[in-house]
């Protein structure tokens, strides 16, 4: 988890819900870190939009059908 903090903290205009968004997405499941941490490591220049986009349109975005206190809190 730390490398993938560490991958959106360098992305230019990260911001805090992001990163903990992402990571929230991530941590549920080992298969998603791996997902989106290729995806990361496979596209140069993203912005905070690309990285939010490809998890939103992943299948099982809505798995755990997270509210917004559960995704940053």
């Amino acid at each position: 988890m730390e490398e993938l903090y560490n991958k959106l903290i360098a992305i230019p205009d990260s911001y805090f819900g992001f990163v903990m968004g992402i990571i929230s997405y991530a941590k549920r499941k080992p298969e998603r870190l791996q997902r989106v941490l290729q995806f990361i490591n496979d596209n140069n220049d993203l912005t905070p939009s690309d990285v939010v986009k490809y998890v939103i349109d992943q299948p099982d975005f809505h798995e755990f059908d997270l509210g917004l206190n559960e995704m940053v809190g």
